[in-house]
């Protein structure tokens, strides 16, 4: 397989876009029908989940170019089926319901960890997983590649709470319409130039490993965290940032089916 960065980079930012908007184009099916089809787009998803298991065990020992690759769709698959299941509403947390107004402070952030974590805890076990069987093998990319995912996603899950100025909200589905309750639109906290100021670095340290490292292999593995890396921080700046980040999926989603309708198709009528 190629050993180029070019490569790499374009496949990431496809991969990128592609599974995201295939997996928000499969809930948003799933929304216009009934409850059942998002149970379903879980079960029809497994083998994502197998191929991801599979692909990261055979990955482990080979760092070619080729490894690598199958090391980072791996973690991808992994990470996938895992948000499939997430925005279907199977794997959420004990917590469904909206956030009363009036509640701030400790509560608020109970009441918000609920609504995410059994999702959260599905993450920390395949990441100690991936963890655990990447320790002593020559490949560790499925594992570098799933924690880089798994930090970004936790710093934007804490600005969303903390607070900034725009929030898109238009995907998500019907299963989770108490999560933006939890959420704050307002000014950016101190936790917003940490956070970018952190993924900022750690893009230049990945950066620099893939221009620096000698191994062919763990170059273009340091490229596609790279990438990756800069994306994350792309997508903490759509927090503020006016950009119309939503057309890069909304011409691919069929129209939302009104929720009386939907409620009516689920009672057979």
């Amino acid at each position: 397989m190629s050993e180029s960065p070019w490569l790499a980079a374009g496949l990431t930012l496809f991969l990128w876009w592609f599974s995201t908007g295939v997996i928000l184009w499969r809930v948003r099916v799933a929304d216009n029908g009934t409850p059942l089809d998002h149970f379903n787009s879980v079960i029809i998803g497994l083998p994502l989940l197998a191929v991801g298991v599979a692909a990261a065990k055979a990955s482990l020992p080979d760092l070619s170019a080729g490894g690598i690759y199958t090391a980072f769709l791996a973690a991808l698959a992994l990470w996938g089926w895992i948000e499939l299941a997430f925005l279907s509403g199977i794997i959420t947390g004990p917590n469904r319901e909206p956030c009363p107004p009036f509640v701030s402070g400790h509560d608020r952030f109970r009441r918000a960890v609920g609504t995410v974590a059994w999702h959260e805890l599905a993450l920390i076990i395949t990441l100690v997983t991936l963890g655990l069987v990447s320790l002593h093998a020559a490949n560790p990319f499925a594992f570098g590649t799933f924690a880089l995912l798994f930090v970004a996603r936790v710093s934007a899950k804490l600005n969303l709470f903390l607070g900034v100025p725009r929030i898109n909200t238009q995907f998500l589905p019907r299963a989770l319409s108490h999560l933006p309750s939890h959420f704050r639109v307002g000014r950016i906290t101190a936790f917003f130039p940490l956070s970018v100021s952190a993924l900022t670095v750690l893009s230049a340290l990945l950066l620099e490993r893939a221009i620096n490292v000698e191994h062919p292999g763990m170059s273009v593995g340091y490229a596609l965290l790279t990438c990756l890396c800069l994306l994350a921080l792309l997508e903490h700046w759509f927090m503020v940032l006016p950009l119309p980040d939503e057309k890069l999926w909304r011409w691919m989603m069929p129209a939302a089916k009104p929720e009386k309708d939907t409620i009516e198709d689920a009672n057979g009528l």
